[in-house]
């Protein structure tokens, strides 16, 4: 159902939760603070520098998009995500929490794999405003590395 994905598509996030590294996945293993049965939450590879240690959670089994997302996973993912929230509240200090979840090319989809974005936010730090560019791997893993330490003490 409203599928844009291309045809033999390799899908970057079923490799993350495989804990393949390849050509295909800018994503480190590394990245990965956060996994489960259902969902992964990692700091994805591309960010915005005012936002630094946002996160991306994914369902483990492919769904392309939220028409084809179950309940119960999408329930999963929210109930993360709210988790993760209270994390950046403690961990990073922040000022406030935004998410965005996108949909299909023309919504700004770019990866054929159901993903909710959660961003810490600062005071006038002009996120929808920002350029998102590639954040390096060891400037991930200092985040990914606080998460991990945070969710491995607080079990949900």
């Amino acid at each position: 159902m409203y599928s844009n994905a291309p045809e033999n598509y390799i899908c970057p996030f079923c490799l993350v939760v495989q804990k393949i590294e390849n050509e295909h996945v800018f994503t480190k293993q590394d990245d990965v603070f956060y996994t489960d049965e259902h969902i992964t939450a990692f700091i994805p590879s591309h960010g915005f520098k005012k936002n630094m240690g946002h996160a991306v959670i994914i369902p483990n089994q492919h769904y392309e998009n939220i028409y084809c997302l179950p309940s119960h996973v999408s329930y999963k993912i929210h109930d993360f995500e709210k988790e993760l929230a209270l994390a950046f509240k403690k961990v990073y200090n922040c000022d406030g929490v935004s998410s965005r979840q996108h949909n299909e090319h023309w919504g700004n989809q770019d990866v054929w794999h159901y993903h909710l974005h959660v961003f810490p936010r600062y005071k006038n730090d002009d996120l929808y405003f920002s350029k998102r560019e590639f954040i390096e791997p060891d400037e991930r893993k200092v985040y990914a590395d606080m998460l991990k330490k945070y969710f491995m003490n607080f079990h949900i």
